[in-house]
């Protein structure tokens, strides 16, 4: 009977070790990053409230239903800079697969490609542009000083080469807001008969562009012509100028050529914006991370280009987004 006592004995010693081992082993697997073979991706954004980039992400989460195993995990930084920091921090930490950076700002985002890079974290950046994204693993996005040459160049056609502009930025220090207007004005230099009266920001707002119009009608200076950084300004200053009974009187345009853009364009109130491919630029930076995680070679920058949209092709860009 005390032989049959300790054979027992034994049995449950062993399998308490084998129980105690396996534990380990689970625990040094979750902590080594392993995902059951899921690819996961951390997907730092700077604003779900962006219009515009509510589209970008809505092209990362269409691309991702199509990919087998790949998890996405969306962050928000709500515009705050070190947030964003602190959330690729985080991605690093939890030892994601890959991170698609969309940055907050041009200058912490080399700190969040550093931190990617210390833990051979593939990055992909995209939409926003900065010193030192040459560092990150791939970019992807358009090039922004282009959609503001597009855009003041049918502007100018559109006044005969005369006018006097004001200029609508987008967010202070963004790499589009200061590229798109550094493209604005490199065109206004070609042409004696145009000058810049007025410039501000909106901080890519519409109702904010709309008070900021309001307050340029105030100012009684002639306006020729508002170039808007982007759409949702773009349409808070029709909205003032309609307000006012000037709408005729002035040209505005925009950039991205959003859907609420587009019915703008088509009833002849936004006269020009410039198509950039918000889902495309979605797709293509998931894509691009996915291949990375799994050691596929990436192109280093992958651009989308800008299209000139007007009245006359506008129902072509609506089918795009239909």
């Amino acid at each position: 009977m005390k032989g049959r006592m300790k054979w027992v004995s034994l049995v449950v010693l062993l399998f308490s070790f084998s129980l105690l081992f396996g534990c380990n082993k689970q625990q040094e697997t979750a902590q080594s990053g392993d995902k059951s073979g899921k690819i996961v991706i951390g997907a730092a954004l700077p604003d779900f409230d962006d219009k515009w980039l509510s589209y970008l992400q809505d092209g990362m989460k269409e691309y991702a239903k199509t990919q087998k195993d790949v998890e996405v995990i969306y962050v928000d930084a709500m515009n705050d800079a070190n947030k964003q920091l602190s959330q690729v921090e985080n991605f690093v930490q939890q030892k994601v697969d890959a991170i698609v950076l969309i940055p907050v700002d041009t200058v912490s985002a080399p700190q969040m490609v550093e931190k990617a890079n210390q833990a051979n974290i593939p990055i992909v950046v995209v939409n926003r542009i900065f010193d030192g994204v040459d560092k990150a693993t791939a970019y992807v996005g358009s090039e922004s000083i282009k959609s503001g040459i597009m855009q003041m160049e049918e502007v100018a056609k559109m006044l005969g080469g005369k006018g006097n502009i004001a200029i609508m930025n987008g967010q202070m220090g963004h790499e589009a807001q200061i590229k798109r207007t550094e493209g604005n004005k490199q065109v206004i230099k070609k042409y004696p008969g145009m000058k810049v009266v007025l410039e501000g920001t909106a901080e890519w707002d519409r109702a904010k562009g709309m008070a900021l119009m309001e307050n340029w009608l105030q100012s009684g200076k002639k306006i020729d012509a508002v170039v808007s950084n982007n759409d949702e300004m773009a349409i808070g200053a029709i909205m003032a100028l309609e307000a006012a009974g000037k709408l005729n009187d002035v040209v505005v345009a925009g950039v991205d050529a959003t859907p609420d853009a587009l019915e703008y364009v088509k009833q002849g109130k936004l006269k020009v914006t410039v198509y950039q491919n918000a889902k495309g630029q979605g797709q293509a930076g998931l894509e691009t991370a996915i291949k990375a995680a799994k050691g596929e070679k990436v192109e280093k920058y992958n651009w989308i280009p800008y299209e000139l949209v007007t009245k006359e092709n506008v129902d072509e860009y609506i089918k795009k987004w239909q």
